[in-house]
């Protein structure tokens, strides 16, 4: 499971010092923990409720968004140091997740879901969107699918 890769891995990283890696891993780890919590708590269950892999993932691509908007907030402030720190973690992160969609593939997707959804012009563009989202589960940012919806309608 990829709980047990992140401690593994956090467990690798204490052995050689790397406080960077360390770091990241820890609060990883927490953001799963709190999820398990969560859903503990709405289950109702006592205890054990453990997170699948996909969820997991989620954590992940949660701590990743958070680094990736400090990046931006970082170099708008003209804080470079800070935000090559972010990119650094992000870097860490984002060795958790699957390989991302290619340009081509994202666009191939995009036109595979307008003939499933009907979607021919930018009203559609919500529709299309919640298709999508559920085809590419995490393999490309949504703001890269979004944008590869808007030239695809918007060339129609």
């Amino acid at each position: 499971m990829l709980k047990e890769r992140i401690e593994s891995e956090m467990r690798q990283a204490i052995r050689s010092g790397d406080e960077l890696r360390l770091s990241v891993l820890r609060l990883l780890l927490a953001a799963v923990h709190n999820r398990e919590i969560e859903k503990r708590t709405k289950s109702g269950e006592a205890k054990g409720a453990t997170l699948t892999d996909e969820e997991v993932l989620g954590a992940v691509r949660s701590e990743l968004k958070k680094r990736l908007d400090a990046v931006a907030a970082y170099e708008a402030g003209q804080r470079p140091e800070a935000a090559a720190r972010e990119r650094a973690e992000a870097d860490i992160l984002n060795a958790f997740l699957p390989a991302e969609l290619s340009d081509q593939e994202l666009e191939a997707l995009v036109g595979t879901g307008m003939a499933a959804t009907g979607a021919s012009s930018r009203e559609h563009f919500g529709k299309l969107m919640g298709w999508m989202m559920g085809q590419v589960k995490g393999r490309a940012l949504g703001d890269r699918v979004a944008e590869a919806v808007r030239r695809k309608l918007s060339s129609q």
